[in-house]
């Protein structure tokens, strides 16, 4: 604060204020000096390229672009706008574009290997590339370039190497919303994996900073943090006001479609819940029990209890598929589903001679008896419900048939 004081107007004074500003992450104020800057020296070209930094920190990719057109088109072998350049592309539409502007840049070059010798686009080659080469590139560079630490720790996250994470995070200080967004996710994979309370609230804490922050409140990355908020608190109609809000930008995201699906379901909206689960297309999510279990008792709520069953049917014998048994049973019984209910008992108590399954089974044919009569079920499901009371037993079931 005391240099501070003494700051001057000149073009140096500036820029250092400028860099500051950048690095404590006040964007817009370094935005402002760059701006007026370059207003007064049309010359200083490369003030283009800072500008161009700042609107790409803002996740303003399309004015980031423009501005670095400027520049590029006077220097269009430089390494820090190229590389700037296919960050916009990667941010835009995916690694390839990203890798693509690189590539411009490599054939431009008239010595060495940018890809070796670039310690940046080394960097950036792991992430345009989905973390290939992660643990060869990214270690050495953690204490140069800043994301390196936060790329490394979301490569230990995808590949479920959670302690490596959380040691890379645990003591790191938290300035940028990204940066409390991952601590969150670290703290809350660790929480749900060892059923720590203590780790969920620190989890929790985390996203609820971040999203009702009134910078981040009204974006996207805002939003899904105050959705996993609630999400750790049970609260699961207000996880939807967030995650509709978001939506549009989802549609074809596995992970959205999973958390909004479960959202929906534990609020009673089974039929959204439903339309979730059944856009999920990785087979890792589609063979996971608690897809299986939420998608069986979305299909019992929404009146399609066969599907359920079809589900069970195509698991192969575990206790997973024995709790899903016992889901089946219990939901279509509540929900007057009685011959699958039936079907359901039927197997458990073949399965474990329990009192309480033989109870279920005899109370679900009653209850398909019952839906016979008032014309609701075909008679021939009577002569299964038959076959299966004399799958019993029990004193009682010749008095029953």
């Amino acid at each position: 604060m005391n240099y501070h004081s003494n700051i001057t107007n000149s073009v140096e004074d500036q820029l250092c204020m400028a860099a500051l500003h950048y690095l404590r992450s006040h964007f817009e104020e370094a935005t402002e000096i760059y701006k007026k800057l370059l207003i007064e020296n049309k010359d200083y070209h490369a003030i283009n390229i800072y500008v161009a930094l700042c609107y790409y920190k803002m996740d303003y990719y399309d004015v980031s672009l423009d501005i670095l057109a400027v520049y590029l088109g006077l220097h269009p072998d430089s390494v820090v706008g190229g590389n700037l350049k296919a960050c916009n592309h990667y941010q835009l539409y995916n690694g390839k574009a990203a890798e693509a502007e690189l590539k411009a840049l490599q054939n431009a070059a008239t010595t060495g290997n940018i890809y070796q010798d670039n310690d940046l686009i080394r960097h950036n080659l792991v992430v345009f590339r989905g973390g290939e080469n992660a643990l060869q590139v990214l270690p050495p560079l953690i204490d140069v370039i800043p994301e390196a630490r936060l790329n490394l720790v979301i490569h230990y996250l995808k590949n479920e190497e959670i302690n490596e994470a959380f040691q890379l995070i645990k003591d790191m200080e938290c300035v940028v919303p990204k940066e409390y967004i991952l601590k969150a996710i670290v703290h809350l994979v660790i929480g749900q994996k060892t059923d720590s309370k203590e780790q969920l609230r620190i989890a929790q804490n985390y996203y609820q900073m971040v999203g009702a922050s009134p910078s981040e409140c009204d974006t996207i990355p805002g939003r899904q943090c105050m959705a996993s908020c609630f999400f750790i608190l049970k609260q699961f109609d207000d996880v939807l006001v967030y995650l509709k809000s978001i939506r549009p930008y989802y549609l074809n995201d596995d992970d959205f479609n999973w958390n909004f699906g479960i959202a929906s379901a534990a609020a009673g909206d089974y039929k959204d819940a439903e339309e979730a689960f059944l856009q999920i297309q990785s087979e890792k999510h589609k063979s996971d029990y608690i897809y299986l279990s939420w998608l069986s008792r979305c299909y019992i709520m929404n009146k399609k209890p066969h599907l359920a069953w079809e589900i069970y049917i195509n698991m192969e014998t575990s206790n997973e598929s024995l709790s899903l048994l016992n889901l089946i049973a219990n939901d279509c019984y509540k929900m007057g589903q009685f011959f699958h209910s039936a079907k359901a008992f039927d197997v458990l108590e073949r399965l474990d001679p329990d009192p309480e399954f033989w109870e279920g089974k005899r109370g679900a044919a009653i209850g398909v008896f019952q839906m016979v009569v008032a014309g609701k079920e075909s008679r021939e499901r009577l002569v299964e419900v038959i076959q299966m009371l004399k799958n019993t037993n029990n004193p009682q079931v010749e008095y029953f048939i």
